[in-house]
């Protein structure tokens, strides 16, 4: 009688490999369950929204209200102000602070690594009053300045201690060799070490752009009538305590997610290097 061979160290039984492969079907499905409602709800009428079925009467009256009845493009306007603002201040700021303190022993390094790691303990909500605080005695409350200072009070501790961890693994000989070329230190940085460092720009960019993009409650907080919202506040204004239009809201989120999937798409290649940055030393 033939016997079965021995199973390799680590090796499944089948068993294991059905109940491995059932269980991450069963957590795709729960995972693209949400976006996929969304986008059939977006295109059935208002009547239908809360309809079981798919589409039985496709229509893109939704959209159509949404773009030319509501102020979407102005807060298309507004988010685009912000997002651009943040990522190019933030991974600007990021990146050098984080390099400063990968490479330079100054006085006060190590308290400004303890402010960058304690800021991140906070809770958004907790940060609201005193933001809102200062925001309104320097005038920025409904200015897109105003937003993205405080978007930059989330991105920056997070995105420069990522950094840090990136350029611990960029050799010091290439700062040494632009030392010797006769290159400043922000030269170095400028025009060797960054370019190395394109993984890292890319997550930090997009952490970046996905906090000024879909963040609600600093939006909505500093930033009042229809006129001023960005497009995450907008959303807000489509089911609120005087009514419900989830044809409409659904429609805006669809459109609103789109850029977040391009910009995902671009940067998805330099995701996995930039985050797992700083898990080995070169």
């Amino acid at each position: 009688m033939k016997t079965a061979a021995p199973r390799r160290r680590g090796e499944r039984g089948p068993l294991a490999a059905f109940g491995l492969h059932a269980g991450l079907l069963a957590a795709t499905a729960v995972a693209l369950f949400p976006p996929l409602w969304l986008l059939v709800t977006s295109f059935k009428p208002k009547s239908e929204s809360f309809s079981t079925a798919v589409v039985r009467d496709f229509t893109v009256d939704n959209y159509t209200h949404v773009v030319a009845d509501t102020y979407f493009l102005t807060w298309l306007g507004n988010s685009l102000i912000v997002v651009v603002g943040t990522t190019l201040v933030g991974v600007f700021i990021a990146a050098t602070t984080g390099y400063a303190i990968s490479r330079f022993r100054f006085p006060g390094m190590r308290p400004l690594m303890w402010v960058l790691l304690i800021t991140q303990m906070f809770p958004m909500a907790v940060l609201i009053v005193p933001l809102y605080n200062t925001m309104a005695s320097l005038g920025l409350l409904n200015q897109p300045v105003g937003l993205i200072i405080t978007y930059l009070t989330v991105a920056v501790p997070f995105c420069a201690w990522m950094m840090k961890g990136f350029f611990d693994t960029v050799p010091v000989d290439i700062d040494e060799s632009g030392r010797v070329d006769g290159l400043t230190p922000f030269g170095t940085f400028w025009r060797l070490i960054l370019p190395l460092a394109r993984p890292g720009l890319a997550v930090t960019g997009f952490y970046t752009f996905v906090t000024a993009w879909a963040e609600v409650a600093y939006a909505t907080a500093f930033m009042t009538g229809e006129e001023n919202l960005t497009l995450a506040g907008g959303l807000q204004t489509f089911v609120n305590r005087y009514g419900s239009d989830w044809g409409s809201m659904t429609a805006a989120a669809v459109i609103i997610a789109v850029p977040a999937a391009v910009v995902f798409g671009f940067a998805q290649r330099h995701l996995v290097a930039g985050l797992t940055a700083g898990a080995t030393k070169a």
